[in-house]
């Protein structure tokens, strides 16, 4: 009889079985297995808090939560891209199903067919909403999204340069950096226009050469503003043979025209405003679209539609261009993982809006923003920054951005993002921020706060 005893020990790492370990491996110490590691990047002398015990670790964690106050509590106006959205009770019920629980793709096409088949309409939703002809299961988030276009650019166009506007968030161009140093790809920067925050088009025909493999616009862009000009940016980008890819909110998309309407050949977004929360920053997800013609070049996974033997309707992953399903040099991508739970609340949340419900959130953002903007600027020392049209994001120049940030926290007001770190230029300028979450109530509180600054 084998006891648990003489089937678990054997596994349980001590003493005895680490020195035998060390001795096949001709080593002295656990630290020798890690002496490949240059010795100026090793962290030393962690300071790390005692151990405690699972109650202590729950009180604990309920003491700093204590803390948290909820949007209610603390109605929050900062733009930047991430906003809270009204998530409706059926996406909630439907990400929380057993048989849908999962943040991974399915790897058993004949056990995960409605799991699959969810993927696949998900990809046909963003195909249409962005007016390309196919879409990927979903990548990381929007950052990453934009570093996988540039390296498809790339390969597609065997070109080393990629263009941006100054006009993106730092973390973006981090990311994208990130992404396409490897690839020695050089990546340039196209100053904004300070009256209107969109593309200077000067800048962009300067720019813009034959040695381009692509230039990425975000519309609307980080200062929420619309780009008007996207037909002349896109004839510049033919004269010249480079890609346009397209970054957009796709909120946006129910009452303003599709990327593809306007000749981008990849569309790229974050897509945690559909269904998905805030999560203090938590998993997100990357939507990544583009015409057919480049199918063999996008990143990710792609979920098709075919036959089973006995001719019925079933689901398979179509391409999985990643290492390790195929030649490394022949990879698309090492980072493909698709987002499965966050595409469900994606393609659950536009299957509950439908072609009019998107229409009317669009234009609701999009009307609250304006009111917002006109109210604020009506306070005297408080006036818009840019002259374009935007959506649901606009810059606001204040007496004083730091002095007003830390009145409205006082009064338990999130306001607008501080640009002054990013965007020395706009030392004084605050990017607000907002949603159909925002009551009429909360929005009154923040123009009479913003009144009280002197």
């Amino acid at each position: 009889m084998v006891t648990l005893e003489a089937v678990t020990m054997q596994f349980i790492p001590n003493s005895p079985l680490k020195k035998t370990m060390l001795s096949e491996l001709k080593m002295h110490d656990i630290d020798d297995l890690f002496s490949d590691i240059p010795g100026e990047i090793k962290v030393k002398n962690l300071q790390l808090p005692e151990a405690r015990s699972q109650q202590e670790v729950e009180d604990h964690m309920r003491r700093l939560s204590s803390q948290n106050k909820s949007f209610c509590e603390m109605p929050s106006f900062i733009g930047g891209g991430f906003k809270p959205h009204y998530i409706p009770a059926a996406v909630k019920s439907i990400v929380s199903r057993s048989e849908f629980y999962t943040a991974y793709t399915p790897y058993q096409p004949e056990t995960s067919q409605g799991f699959l088949q969810a993927i696949f309409e998900y990809q046909s939703m963003i195909a249409e909403l962005t007016g390309m002809e196919i879409s990927n299961a979903s990548l990381y988030d929007g950052a990453t999204a934009l570093g996988e276009a540039a390296l498809m650019c790339s390969r597609i166009s065997k070109k080393k340069t990629f263009v941006i506007p100054e006009n993106i968030s730092w973390e973006k161009k981090s990311i994208l950096r990130n992404y396409t140093k490897g690839a020695g790809i050089q990546v340039k920067e196209v100053a904004y226009d300070p009256k209107t925050g969109r593309v200077g088009l000067g800048e962009l025909k300067k720019t813009i050469n034959a040695d381009t493999a692509g230039f990425y616009l975000e519309n609307p862009n980080f200062f929420g503003v619309f780009e008007d000009a996207v037909e002349e940016i896109h004839s510049i980008l033919q004269k010249n043979e480079v890609l346009f890819v397209v970054g957009v909110d796709p909120i946006s998309l129910g009452i303003c025209k599709s990327p593809g309407q306007y000749g981008a050949d990849i569309v790229i977004g974050e897509g945690k405003c559909l269904g998905n929360p805030l999560d203090f920053g938590g998993s997100s997800l990357g939507f990544f679209a583009c015409k057919n013609e480049f199918s063999r070049q996008i990143p990710g996974r792609i979920i098709g539609l075919t036959k089973d033997q006995q001719g019925k309707r079933a689901f398979c992953m179509t391409m999985q261009t990643r290492e390790q399903h195929i030649r490394r040099e022949k990879a698309t991508s090492n980072i493909c993982t698709n987002e499965g739970l966050c595409m469900l609340a994606a393609v659950t949340y536009l299957s509950w809006l439908g072609g009019k419900g998107l229409h009317e959130l669009g234009a609701l953002n999009f009307e609250k923003a304006q009111k917002l903007a006109k109210k604020i600027s009506s306070i005297p020392g408080f006036s818009l920054m840019f002259s374009g049209v935007h959506f649901n994001e606009f810059v606001i120049r204040c007496p004083d951005a730091v002095k007003v940030h830390n009145h409205l926290l006082q009064n338990d007001i999130q306001g607008g993002l501080l640009l002054q770190q990013w965007y020395p230029k706009l030392a004084d300028c605050m990017l607000f921020g907002i949603t159909e979450l925002h009551s009429d109530e909360s929005i009154d509180r923040l123009v009479s706060l913003l009144r009280e600054v002197h």
